[in-house]
């Protein structure tokens, strides 16, 4: 419970001031940057204040100067902070739409670029988160996005959602696999309590979507290099 106090404290006692200058600072000038650099470095502050540690390997994988999708496994609320800080370059993310109504932080992650997502399968919401991507992707911005689509219980590989991959064969970005692990001990789902331990994140060489005849392929091809950077236990 220390730790889930300690990452909470850091995120209030930084991250009220911070967002009290670069919130209206990013409304005047349009640039986000400083709230999504500021954003980044207070989570890792917390992260260490909380005894979490990140270890991630691969990050010359991405191809320098290209927005890619970032498809990564989920295992607990821990994931999103602890791997968008280790994105080279700026990424925006699919998210709940619950979560971008709560007050200050969905509004930061709306001025972000972040994209609201629905889980209710409705077609045409669907087409709109998709829509609100390639807007990002065209803009030179990454998208990191969980392609299971909610949290593993058991930290085993869940069936990936297909909205991920249909997005990359429209837009021809490169899919980034990334594995993730540990965090499923420090933040199990249905928990608020956090305990300390080490995060590692695997990014693997991009998959080109241009290489695969169907979306299906190309769903196989990335769960595969996801599977092969996870422990054994957890490859499903």
């Amino acid at each position: 419970m220390i730790s889930s106090l300690l990452l909470l404290a850091t995120i209030l006692v930084l991250g009220i001031p911070t967002a009290l200058t670069t919130i209206p600072f990013a409304l005047v000038t349009g640039n986000v940057k400083p709230l999504y650099w500021a954003s980044k470095m207070i989570v890792r502050i917390g992260y260490r204040l909380a005894g979490i540690r990140v270890v991630a390997e691969g990050a010359d994988n991405v191809p320098p100067g290209k927005a890619c999708i970032f498809m990564v496994n989920h295992l607990s609320n821990l994931d999103p902070p602890a791997i968008i800080p280790r994105i080279p370059g700026r990424t925006s993310a699919f998210s709940k739409r619950s979560i971008m109504k709560i007050p200050a932080l969905g509004y930061a992650m709306k001025l972000a670029g972040f994209i609201p997502v629905d889980r209710d399968g409705n077609a045409a919401t669907a087409q709109e988160s998709v829509a609100a991507a390639r807007r990002v992707l065209e803009k030179g911005i990454h998208i990191t996005t969980f392609v299971e689509g909610t949290r593993s219980r058991d930290g085993r590989l869940l069936p990936f959602k297909k909205g991920p991959f249909y997005l990359a064969m429209q837009t021809g970005a490169p899919c980034i696999p990334v594995s993730l692990y540990g965090t499923e001990t420090m933040m199990a789902k249905g928990s608020l309590r956090i305990k300390p331990g080490t995060a590692h994140i695997v990014f693997h060489p991009p998959v080109n979507p241009a290489d695969y005849a169907t979306r299906e392929d190309l769903l196989r091809a990335v769960r595969a290099a996801i599977a092969s950077g996870l422990p054994e236990w957890m490859r499903g």
